[in-house]
């Protein structure tokens, strides 16, 4: 599998004071989780955008696929936008991919953060534009998130803090330590993204993957496509976030391991990144380090670009 990824670059980060957009590229969302992540987004000192049709809905999509698309686009050719935080995950991503607007965020590229669902978006723009993205908490997961989540999200978003998941009740599946560029997010999502124009890339990549509400023999299933498709030929390690109600942790742990039983990678488990009350902010497409003897992913700091 050839080493092509895009040359990959950041965006201009966001200041206290800045102005940030709202989205929803996937699903309806419960207002009150809504407003009280809105609440803590705010409390963080960020001027937020509420688009007009943010809140449309149609059955299970937070309204027509090109009425998401727009209303994310609008987001993208704002230039006095800094950032787009997404106001739920669910399904629907995936439904707007060829409307969106990627040469708008070439020219004016802003932080971009999700997760679950986000992911097919995290992988898209990534792949469109060599973005760095931020897998982190949508609105409405910030609304029950720990004081842990809240701090790493901003020093993520603003560049005031190191990047850095340290797990000490993680569990070694593999022993070691490995660089690579972090990619992934979700795994159902990423799994459907096969065969796709949108089709991940991992080769030389620390891989993180999470999911909710799958049975463990889904997950098997969808690994085994994923291995069989030559996603992980070339992987320099692997990251397991939150499995959360997908069996017991250790039958999840043990498809892993039979998953990677070949591979020479380190693998670590258990890291709070994903469906749970902590959910640890991440750059994507970012060199990251992994070290199984310490229990860490270890993502480094930015520093502030300048704004195009």
């Amino acid at each position: 599998m050839a080493f092509n990824h895009p040359a990959s670059s950041h965006p201009p980060l966001l200041k206290p004071g800045g102005r940030a957009g709202i989205a929803a590229p996937a699903g309806p969302f419960e207002r009150e989780l809504f407003e009280k992540g809105l609440d803590v987004l705010k409390s963080l000192g960020f001027e937020l955008v509420i688009p007009d049709g943010l809140h449309a809905v149609e059955g299970y999509l937070a309204g027509p696929d090109v009425h998401r698309a727009a209303v994310f686009n609008a987001l993208l050719v704002d230039p006095d936008i800094q950032g787009i935080f997404c106001a739920r995950g669910g399904y629907g991503s995936m439904r707007i991919l060829e409307h969106i607007d990627f040469e708008a965020l070439r020219r004016w590229p802003k932080v971009f953060v999700g997760f679950s669902d986000i992911t097919a978006l995290h992988t898209a723009i990534f792949k469109s534009c060599g973005l760095v993205t931020f897998h982190g908490p949508v609105v409405t997961s910030l609304a029950a998130a720990d004081a842990e989540t809240v701090a790493a999200l901003y020093q993520a978003v603003t560049g005031a803090g190191p990047m850095r998941v340290s797990a000490p009740e993680a569990r070694v599946l593999r022993s070691g330590r490995a660089c690579g560029m972090l990619a992934g997010g979700n795994l159902t999502t990423l799994c459907h993204l096969l065969g796709t124009a949108w089709a991940p890339d991992f080769s030389g990549s620390i891989l993180l993957l999470e999911d909710v509400g799958e049975a463990p023999y889904r997950i098997d299933r969808m690994l085994f496509q994923m291995k069989a498709a030559g996603c992980f030929q070339d992987l320099s390690g692997l990251v397991l976030g939150h499995f959360k109600n997908c069996g017991p942790p250790e039958r999840i742990e043990a498809i892993f391991r039979r998953m990677t039983a070949d591979l020479d990678i380190p693998v670590l488990s258990g890291l709070g990144v994903g469906h749970g009350r902590r959910n640890i902010t991440l750059p994507l497409g970012k060199t990251a380090t992994l070290d199984t003897a310490d229990k860490t992913l270890d993502c480094g700091r930015f520093q502030q670009a300048a704004a195009p």
